[in-house]
């Protein structure tokens, strides 16, 4: 007897278990689950975004947890499974998310009017790196595989002068762009790849020092980050969501994004990141 009440309460609690595991998500929760890129530190990442916290949980009426996961992969991972309700992606992670999950992009980050930004390719000037020519034979750091600015835009450049990165020079994935930058700093790695607004950041705050490391070219505008919500929210929820981003004005809260505010974003806005990886021959189903 004892024996079958044990495995009576055993399948009893894997059933409960999977009942709870593919629970579908509800569609109007009292907690929101945002979250934000691992560009840089997940510390840093949480510390200055609390005033978006503060904004959303008073106009939305709804508890607001930050969320930032060890990676790209992760955070799309968590937006397929139905672990988040709210995500600001990099346009590639975005594309990539998109292809796996029911969500939709609604806003990117928008500075001066602008709904752009590039990519900059730096190098190490005590290395002798000035040139994208002088990458040849050398190391070249992306940040995370996922990444638009720190890998697919970066990558584009360099096979538009020529350079093939399963032959022409190693690749090495850092995660991060400042880790990029740093490295690029130190002479670990001779060149690499991230986003133009955070190397200038970087530069401004003196953690990169301009006389050591050389700016070899910025890419063409690609559009900004996007802003992505789960497709099945409740429609007045994904309203009141959309006019938060579209209504924001506060400098406090844009800071950390480096934007004036947040513009109208489709879906389709994104098809040139789905081209530049048919052109670098990326299977993003498989990334």
């Amino acid at each position: 007897m004892k024996q079958i009440w044990l495995l009576t309460t055993a399948l009893l609690m894997t059933l409960f278990l999977n009942t709870q595991l593919f629970a579908k998500p509800s569609t109007n929760p009292d907690t929101l689950r945002v979250a934000l890129l691992p560009d840089e530190n997940a510390a840093t990442v949480i510390k200055d975004n609390k005033p978006l916290k503060a904004y959303l949980e008073k106009t939305l009426k709804k508890e607001i947890e930050l969320i930032v996961t060890t990676d790209y992969s992760s955070m799309i991972e968590a937006m397929r499974h139905g672990r988040l309700e709210l995500a600001y992606f990099g346009p590639l992670s975005y594309v990539m998310a998109a292809q796996k999950s029911n969500i939709e992009a609604f806003a990117a980050r928008e500075n001066k009017g602008e709904k752009t930004y590039q990519a900059v390719v730096i190098g190490n000037s005590q290395n002798g790196i000035k040139s994208f020519a002088d990458i040849k034979g050398k190391n070249m750091a992306f940040g995370d595989p996922a990444s638009t600015s720190s890998h697919l835009i970066p990558k584009s450049m360099l096979k538009k002068v020529g350079l093939a990165h399963d032959k022409d020079y190693q690749e090495h994935f850092l995660g991060a762009h400042d880790a990029v930058a740093v490295s690029v700093q130190s002479g670990r790695a001779d060149a690499g790849g991230l986003s133009r607004p955070i190397f200038e950041s970087l530069v401004k705050k003196g953690i990169i020092d301009s006389k050591k490391v050389a700016v070899l070219g910025y890419s063409d505008p690609f559009p900004q980050y996007p802003w992505a919500i789960r497709s099945d929210l409740d429609a007045g929820l994904k309203a009141d969501i959309k006019n938060a981003f579209y209504n924001l004005k506060s400098d406090d809260i844009l800071k950390p994004f480096k934007a004036t505010g947040f513009a109208i974003m489709e879906d389709k806005d994104y098809d040139v990141v789905r081209d530049l990886a048919k052109i670098l021959n990326l299977d993003l189903a498989k990334m």
